[in-house]
């Protein structure tokens, strides 16, 4: 068995490539069914959101098993396995590891550190679990990449002032605005007519960060206006009009800054859209939704600034590096959290010489107890037969305990292959190899 990742992120690939790729929660089920089809793949997971799309597995090739999961990533991209493979990485076994724990610490993470990550690893392993994709080897390390990134967050100082997709959006709005006016700072929010298109936890975010910037109130479009309304009574201090999406077209008219972040699979703002309408002489969009929900020829009318979550890197770079001081305090809570999973996955290998050592005995105490059961003749009471068997399989309990524990428990890989060794060599268990 071996555990693998595949997957593409804003390291490795451009929007357009990755939202060919995200896999909503709908289809999620289909997927992992998809995934689980193939028999190189004896467990899996998929970790999707705006920034990668990642699948974990348990695999029985290494190679095979690969070209499985490529091959379902053509698939749903819709993209030759030529084209998407530049974008792609694969880390087996330790990396693998490595890198799963680093996506939940928030280290691999756009905005260094960001805390919405473990909430979709939680996710992750909520739905593998669900619709049973995963087994016990990835349902343990997935749970330990959740725990870790909660260590990571209480036991360090990266979790303290987190940014979010959210408000680098909101900064990035600032930055661009300051830029128009010839400044290269941060500018209040408080001149800008906004909106927000969406009622989801990033558009909960949204809100949350253009409170705190200055903005003067907000219009709020989705598609089911009690949610919006929801959402809104959250924020008393800030005033937010809830409106359904078919006033869209009214918003980009009247206001100078929309953000965008639904669910849509199609782009909502377009050219096409923008065209006919009157608008104001200036129109900035942010869209941080995966995938897009404006498209890229947006821009190319007059007066109007498109911004997508690539173009967040221009905020990041700012703060980045004060973040990467505290990035390192969990470096070496990682290599601990990594080593006590690998130590638990080297354990596993004496498995295979434990069942046989178990069967071996367990045949060897069903031949005894029936002879010792015949020897006392029919008038052994049925509970007296009970008794007499329980005290054997206590016996064969006992005699394996200490065993499988000292086979078990975290030690060098050489000195537990040489215990094997010796078990194997004492018992007779060979393994039994029969013929295809």
């Amino acid at each position: 068995m071996h555990i693998a990742v595949v997957g593409l992120s804003h390291r490795t690939a451009p929007v357009e490539i990755r939202e060919r790729l995200s896999i909503p929660e709908q289809t999620m089920e289909a997927s992992l069914q998809q995934l689980r089809a193939d028999d190189q793949v004896l467990e899996a997971s998929i970790l999707s959101t705006c920034n990668r799309l990642e699948i974990y597995t348990l695999l029985r090739h290494p190679e095979q098993g690969i070209e499985a999961v490529s091959a379902f990533l053509s698939q749903v991209s819709g993209l030759a396995v030529g084209e998407l493979s530049p974008h792609l990485f694969t880390y087996h076994h330790e990396e693998a590891i490595a890198h799963l724990l680093r996506v939940a610490a928030g280290l691999d993470s756009l905005v260094l550190g960001e805390g919405q990550i473990l909430s979709q690893v939680k996710k992750m392993v909520r739905l593998g679990q669900e619709y049973r994709s995963v087994g016990p080897i990835l349902n343990r390390l997935l749970n330990q990449a959740v725990s870790t990134g909660k260590r990571v967050r209480t036991e360090t100082n990266l979790g303290t002032g987190a940014v979010s997709i959210s408000s680098a959006a909101v900064e990035l709005a600032q930055l661009k605005i300051g830029q128009a006016r010839g400044l290269d700072e941060l500018v209040p929010l408080d001149q800008e007519q906004v909106a927000v298109v969406g009622a989801g936890r990033m558009a909960r975010l949204l809100l949350q960060h253009l409170q705190s910037k200055g903005c003067r109130g907000v219009v709020l479009l989705n598609r089911t206006v009690a949610r919006a309304e929801a959402l809104a009574t959250d924020f008393p201090q800030l005033p937010v009009q809830c409106r359904p999406i078919s006033d869209l077209d009214h918003c980009l008219s009247t206001c100078s800054l929309v953000f965008t972040s639904t669910a849509a699979e199609e782009p909502i703002i377009s050219a096409q859209r923008l065209g006919p309408l009157n608008r104001r002489s200036s129109l900035m969009l942010i869209d941080i939704g995966v995938p897009r929900n404006i498209s890229a020829d947006a821009a190319t009318l007059p007066g109007v600034d498109s911004f997508d979550v690539d173009d967040l890197q221009e905020v990041v770079a700012r703060n980045q590096e004060a973040r990467r001081e505290m990035a390192s305090e969990a470096e070496g809570l990682l290599r601990e959290e990594a080593q006590l999973f690998l130590e638990w996955w080297d354990g596993l290998e004496a498995v295979p010489l434990v069942n046989r050592l178990r069967t071996q005995l367990e045949e060897i105490r069903e031949q005894e107890l029936q002879k010792a059961l015949s020897r006392m003749g029919p008038d052994l009471s049925a509970r007296e037969r009970k008794v007499v068997e329980a005290l054997s399989k206590g016996i064969i309990n006992k005699i394996l305990h200490t065993p499988v524990t000292r086979l078990r428990a975290p030690q060098p890989r050489a000195q537990r292959h040489q215990a094997m060794k010796v078990l194997q060599d004492l018992f007779e268990l060979q393994e039994q190899h029969t013929e295809p």
